[in-house]
């Protein structure tokens, strides 16, 4: 059951998910790409980003679908490290996986139509899913979010995530670089970089919270960024760990309060483009010194797919963090081989099913 405590006290867990394999989604998502004159790839995947690419659309139509089929693991991980969560909020664009137990007293599934205003609708859009976060009805102040490739391995409490009434992050620079792999998400950073510094003063910024920039446990790499970064007048960038995000949902309501015109052109567009994201939130939260700086980054594993499968399959299976973010690529090969060495090391340590399961 969910607690009972006030608000002020419950955190609750959001997590978007997609099937990309939905013949109702896929043919919505072809209905809207043909309006906009884009070819729609065949490629399916769990998780908030409908497209990989960005808003570029490629016709793979070679491709085959394909889901990783370890979301219940998630939801046992949950339920077994974090039992204290007040509240799941399951955000889908109206697909239920199959062994879901929708009548689980922790899980509330939300449709995109319920709390994304309908002049953005349809989306297929992560920034716009994640940008209106703060509209999901029954959302408590503090909130987690989560991506679908973003697992907990080991025991977590609250103050992992929230600590003296504030998220737990770490406010550290780190330059945008041009990225002709993923150039999407150098310009959506450096756009983020572009409002933030319309509100914040570099330099003004850290004399006023040193000891967030310069906090004893932070990894001596961004000790070294955030020095060099001095020299400069000018944001250049900030480090967000790909993991848990904790969040106030308050702050998602300041920024539209006084970002409108960008967040609704960003959410404006149906499908991702270079605009900005929810990481102006999280930064706009520790610019303001609205956090409790710490080392978020200890505990937390990346791996890459493929090339870190073994790597992956074996800090699951011997618990080596409290958590791990498993990122697929689109050069994934033996896709079935990779997914069953992975989910077999999730069934080692979560073999029992959770409440949220039929």
């Amino acid at each position: 059951m969910a607690d009972n405590s006030s608000d002020n006290e419950r955190i609750d867990f959001v997590i978007p998910w997609v099937d990309g394999s939905d013949p109702e989604w896929l043919k919505e998502r072809n209905a809207v790409s043909s309006d906009i004159g884009k070819s729609v790839s065949s490629e399916g995947r769990c998780g908030s980003d409908s497209l990989k690419n960005g808003d570029s659309i490629e016709d793979n139509s070679g491709a085959r679908y394909y889901s990783w089929d370890n979301l219940q693991y998630w939801f046992r991980g949950v339920e077994k490290f974090a039992p204290w969560v007040n509240k799941i909020h399951f955000v889908t664009w109206g697909h239920i996986p199959p062994w879901m137990n929708t009548d689980a007293p922790k899980l509330h599934i939300v449709n995109h139509k319920d709390y994304i205003p309908e002049q953005f609708l349809p989306t297929f859009n992560s920034n716009t899913i994640e940008l209106n976060f703060h509209r999901i009805e029954g959302l408590s102040e503090k909130f987690v979010y989560f991506n679908d490739d973003v697992f907990l391995l080991k025991p977590a409490a609250k103050e992992d995530f929230f600590r003296n009434g504030r998220p737990r992050d770490m406010l550290a620079f780190q330059p945008v670089v041009a990225n002709p792999a993923n150039p999407v998400m150098s310009h959506i950073l450096l756009n983020n970089a572009l409002v933030l510094s319309k509100y914040f003063d570099k330099r003004e910024n850290v004399k006023k919270q040193p000891g967030s920039y310069f906090k004893p446990g932070y990894p001596l790499l961004y000790f070294g960024y955030n020095l060099l970064e001095l020299a400069f007048p000018l944001f250049t960038g900030f480090y967000d760990t790909h993991g848990p995000a904790a969040f106030c949902k308050s702050t998602f309501g300041k920024v539209w309060e006084l970002e409108n015109d960008i967040l609704t052109q960003t959410c404006s567009h149906h499908f991702r483009g270079d605009d900005v994201n929810q990481y102006l939130i999280r930064d706009w939260q520790k610019l303001s010194g609205n956090f409790t700086p710490a080392n978020i980054a200890e505990g937390l594993s990346y791996c890459e797919l493929p090339g870190g499968a073994d790597r992956a399959a074996d800090i699951i299976r011997k618990q080596k963090a409290r958590v791990i973010c498993i990122n697929d690529s689109d050069r994934v090969t033996d896709f079935e081989g990779i997914k069953n060495k992975i989910n077999s090391a999730f069934e080692s340590i979560l073999p029992d099913k959770s409440s949220f399961e039929r």
